[in-house]
Parts: C-alpha cells; structure tokens; sequence
C-alpha cells in the first residue's frame, strides 16, 4: 500500500463527517417547507434566521456592509449603524463582513441581534440608531455582560449556510426572550463554489472560527458574553458544531484564517480565540475517517441485500470494512463510566459481535428503549418526527417554545423521514410483539414496565437498518456527499484511509468478484490524497481539521491540541440509517474520558435523523439547557 509510514499515520489520523444520500437529494423547496430549530410551520421562508429572511420590521439599509475608504472591509464593528424594531425591542445589524480578505463576499458576513435591553440607543438621520452596552439592562436574569451568545449552524450535509438578507423578529424571539445574543454567520458550504472560490472543507469551519473571533475583536461593542459562546446545529450542522466543540484555536485552522484576515490578535496585540463553551449537536455527521467501517459494522452486516448482496464484491468490502472498525475501535482505548476498557472481540456469529464495547452500545439501546417506555404514554402511534411524551400531532408541551413542536411527518431541513405504518398500539405489550415479529429481541417486564434488548442484530433488522450503500461515506465511484465534501468544487474526492487499506489488501480477491471496476483500485485513493488545497494543505490535513475524534483521542496525533468546549449537548434519532450508533456513543464516550463533565447525552427512540428530543420541544430544551449549563 501506498498510504504508509508517517502518511499513512497522519491519513488514519484524520476523517470527518457527513450526511446521507436521501439528505442530499432533499430539494431546497423541501428544505424551506419544513421547519429547523424553531419547529414552527408558520416559519417557511427561513429556518431560525438560518437563512435569508423577510419581515415587515426588516430594513433594506441594515444590508450594507462595512467597508472602509480603501474599499476593503473593516474589522471593527460600528456601534453607530444599529437598526431598531421597536414594536419588540431588538436592536440588529446584518451585513457586516467578518473578515478583512473575504474570500466569499457573498457569503462571509454576519447578523447580529440583540435584545433592546442591552443597549441604550440615539436614533441618526437616517434612521439608524447610534447605541452603546447598558450595564443596567436585564432580560430574563441576564444582564450585556453575562448574556450567552449563539450561533445557529444550518448546514446539512455540510451544505453553506447563506448570510441574512433581512430581519425577522419570529425566527429569532425565543432566544432574544430568553435573554440570548443571537449571531447568524454566512459559512460556505459544499455547494457554495466559484470560479474564484470553493466551499469544501475545511472552509464552512474556518468562517465559522472567524465570526467567533470577529465578536471577540468587538467584544466592547457587542453585547454578550464572549466567554458564554455555543453553536447549535442538526446533522452536518451538528457536526461542525461538534468540531467547533472540539478543536478550539487550533492551529491547523491558523493559515486559512490568515488567508481572510481573520481577527487574530487584539487591539492589545493579544491572541484573540476562536474556542467556544458549549455545542448542542442533534445527529452530528462526525468521525468520517472511519464512517465507511463503523457503518458496515453496526449496520451493514446485518443487511444481504443490493450492494450487501451475496456474490458481489462490496459484500465482500462489506464484511471486510466490518474487521477495520474493530481493530480501529479497539486501538480507540474508550472507557465506560466505572474505568472498564471498551473493546470488541471475535464472534462465532457476525463480525466482532461480543466484548465490553458490544454490550455498552447494546446498553444504550436498551436504555433508549426504556426511557421511550418511561416517555410515554399508551395508545401510541410512530411519528418519525414527534417526540415521545408528546401527541402524534406533534402538540407543544406548555411552556414550550413559540412555534411548539416539529409538526407530525415533518422533519428539518436535510433531514429525512422514514416511512412508519400509521398502526396505533393500543398497549406496550402490542408494541412489544410487534419489535419482535420477524423475531424476538426484546423482552418486557410488565411490571416494572422495563424492557431487555437482546442484542444488536435484532434491533438493526428492527429499527435500524442500513439506508446507504457500502462505501456510505466514502463511496468507491466519489458518489457520496462526503466526496464532494473534502472534494475541489463540485468534483468529489476520496479521503477516508481505511477505504484505501481495505482495497489495497483485497484488490486482487474483489477483481475477481461480480461489479468491480478498475476506477475503484486504491490507487485512485493515493492519488486524491496527494492533492492539496488553495493553502496548500493534503486531505490528511483537511481531514484532521473535520474531525472531533481527532482532538479528543489519543489515537490521534492532534490530541489535545483543541481547547475542549466544556458543555456539551448531543441527541440523536436511534432509528437513523445515515450513520453508525458509534458515530455519537464514541463522540460522548470521548468527551468523557478527555475530563469534560458536562456532556448530555442520549439516543431517542422512534426517532431517526431529526432533531430527536425524549421529550418536550427542541428549541424550548436547548435554551434550557444553556441557561442551567452553560450560563451558570
């Protein structure tokens, strides 16, 4: 093989993450349609502010960007260029570029919005409020200088997220009412490419740094709480959540933010960072390095159909990408709560399907299982998009979030859906036959209303099975989302290591196999690996930039190499065909054993790739959460 000695180490040493085939041919009129953060249908123009919004508070002359006499933008925000709704008590700008050298002019400003509290404005001639910090103002037990700062991520698939247009007070009001500054950046994103610029990794992280250390370089003329800063996001939104979570003032990051101008050093000549305090990740897209292993691991040995079928070579990828995981999850070194080892061991039957790590994630699904049957309430019918405990119409629980719940059959933008029968069980033991009718895997006590998972074959055929084909990340023609990710452009590239190490060992034997093609050698892997970037950087390097596992891990060389956000927040759809089981248990298992304390982890059972809460409204639980974690 090619990918050896030190290469090969900084290639396995690497890998992010991304989202599924369905997510990807999600269209645009779909993405508006249906709802994001806020879960409101009212709310189809924009998704949270997360794209370009309209309203009748919006004013046209809020879009102009600050530049200087020079013509270039200035670093320095203007506390005299404030535009004021006054029907809700919000002062707000957008426009404003958060980089000296925008690479995107299109895409790399930012909005700014803020409860009219925290400032004390004097309205200009043209109608522009000129407003300084008011220390005395207070909303919702927050004050200027304790208000958290958030930061949506509306990049499914690792998709861009376009800068706002306009101001619109009902995408933004429950975090304004809570007491929140709320910041919405222009990040590009995989389908953002020019002929004068691409948006492929690491480009929509690298902005996102940048806007951080733009609110830093003001800190004195924005309200907030520079050191109370939190991205929140779902899917490939999730994920560079994840990897903002992670990888605080990475120095990976450093020449491509040099290449902006992005804020680097104070006023003072002080290194300004880009490190974050909390990250809320519903289904982050992570760990692509080893995505097309964990996938066949978790899912894709319990599949014998299409490209797993007998007799063709990705079956034989298949069950060989299957072996990859576990010795890649083994050398991971992961520990449970009580300090016990986490690893898998050979099986008579299935792929690695014993050892500590084998029942840990068996446990999770159990204990999913079990709050599902704590969570809710008899009859019960599966809506892939409404929370247990709540009404299959997807009705807000009181005191939820303006907006309530994601409405029944919706699901966010880039999400999918997975068809349910709209059967109702009338009780949990209907329920229960019917998990174990093409088998029995589950086993329920009635009276402690506790159920057993018998393993994890069971649950996949059940609830989980496999939605990509082999080489789900990483596909063997450059198909999958991911390609075009860490691609150049619009062109796909491959660049997870583990696909090139299981070819190269195999070529011989799969060349011999139904529906192989000498384009899928591992010589087409070398080759895309020694391609670089605008700044000159290797997919090794671009990989380990994506990856949280690479910052929290000691299998890899970046560990501790990130300042380590010290709140964290994950939940995802158990039922999700887009990626592994592992993909999140191994992201929470990290974070722990690297010493964070507070991570809120769960899986959501009935849910798939949504943003899955136990109970309760996403947007109501996340502003919570902030204010009893990350605000205490």
């Amino acid at each position: 093989m090619a990918s050896t000695g030190r290469r090969q180490r900084r290639l396995e040493s690497s890998r992010l993450s991304g989202e599924e085939k369905r997510e990807r041919k999600t269209s645009m009129s779909e993405m508006r349609r249906r709802t994001f953060l806020q879960g409101t249908a009212a709310s189809v123009v924009t998704v949270l502010g997360l794209a370009a919004c309209t309203s009748s508070d919006s004013d046209s002359s809020s879009a102009s960007n600050t530049k200087s006499s020079s013509g270039t933008p200035s670093l320095t925000f203007s506390g005299k260029a404030w535009n004021y709704d006054a029907t809700n008590d919000v002062y707000y700008q957008i426009g404003r570029y958060y980089v000296a050298k925008p690479a995107a002019e299109d895409y790399e400003t930012l909005g700014v919005m803020v409860p009219g509290k925290y400032l004390k404005g004097t309205k200009n001639s043209d109608g522009t409020y000129t407003a300084a910090v008011d220390a005395s103002g207070k909303v919702g037990g927050f004050t200027a200088s304790t208000a958290p700062i958030v930061f949506p991520v509306n990049t499914p698939g690792y998709a861009a997220q376009k800068p706002l247009t306009a101001y619109s007070y009902d995408d933004v009001s429950a975090y304004l009412k809570a007491g929140f500054v709320y910041v919405h950046a222009g990040l590009r994103g995989k389908d953002s490419n020019t002929s004068s610029y691409t948006g492929n990794a690491p480009w929509g992280v690298t902005d996102l740094k940048a806007a951080v250390r733009y609110l830093r370089y003001n800190a004195s003329l924005i309200p907030g709480d520079k050191d109370r800063i939190v991205c929140f996001g779902h899917s490939g939104g999730g994920a560079q959540s994840a990897i903002m979570g992670a990888s605080g003032d990475s120095e990976l990051y450093t020449p491509y933010l040099k290449s902006l101008g992005a804020a680097m050093t104070d006023a003072n000549g002080k290194t300004i960072s880009d490190a974050i305090a909390g990250a809320m990740c519903w289904c982050p897209i992570t760990t692509l390095d080893y995505a097309n292993a964990s996938y066949e691991w978790n899912m894709g040995q319990f599949a014998s159909t299409d490209t797993r079928a007998a007799g063709t070579w990705t079956k034989s990828y298949s069950t060989d990408l299957a072996k990859a995981f576990a010795a890649y999850q083994n050398k991971l070194g992961l520990k449970d709560s009580s300090g016990r080892l986490l690893r898998l061991d050979k099986s008579t039957a299935g792929v690695y399907l014993t050892g500590s790590y084998y029942d840990h994630l068996v446990s999770v699904v159990g204990e999913s299982l079990n709050n599902f049957l704590k969570d809710t309430t008899f009859p019960y019918t599966p809506s892939n998009s409404t929370m247990a405990g709540m009404s299959a119409g997807g009705a807000a629980p009181a005191g939820a979030a303006p907006g309530g719940a994601m409405p029944s059959g919706g699901t966010p933008p880039g999400g999918s859906t997975t068809s349910q029968a709209s059967t109702t069980y009338q009780t949990v033991k209907e329920y229960i036959a019917h998990l174990n009718s093409s088998g029995t895997w589950v086993t329920y006590d009635a009276a402690s209303n506790t159920a057993k998972v018998a393993g994890l074959a069971g649950f996949v055929q059940s609830q989980k099975s496999a939605s990509k084909s082999v080489g789900a990340f990483d596909g063997p023609d450059r198909n999958m989302t991911e390609n075009v990710v860490f691609g150049n452009g619009t062109s796909g590239l491959h660049f997870s290591p583990v696909a090139e190490q299981v070819i190269e060992a195999n070529e011989a034997a799969y060349a011999k196999i139904s529906g192989w093609q000498a384009s899928y050698a591992a010589a087409q892997y070398t080759s895309d690996f020694k391609k670089t970037d605008s700044v000159g950087e290797d997919m090794a390097h671009r990989v380990n930039m994506y990856n949280p596992m690479y910052y929290l891990s000691g299998f890899y060389q970046g560990y501790k190499s990130g300042k380590v956000a010290s709140h964290w927040r994950i939940r995802t759809g158990i039922m999700q065909g887009d990626t592994a089981s592992t993909t999140e248990v191994n992201l929470a298992l990290a974070l722990r054993n690297f010493g964070v304390k507070d991570v809120d982890f769960a899986t959501v059972w009935g849910q798939s790739h949504t943003m899955a809460e136990r109970t309760g409204n996403a947007t109501a639980n996340f502003i919570a959460w902030v204010k009893q974690t990350v605000a205490k």
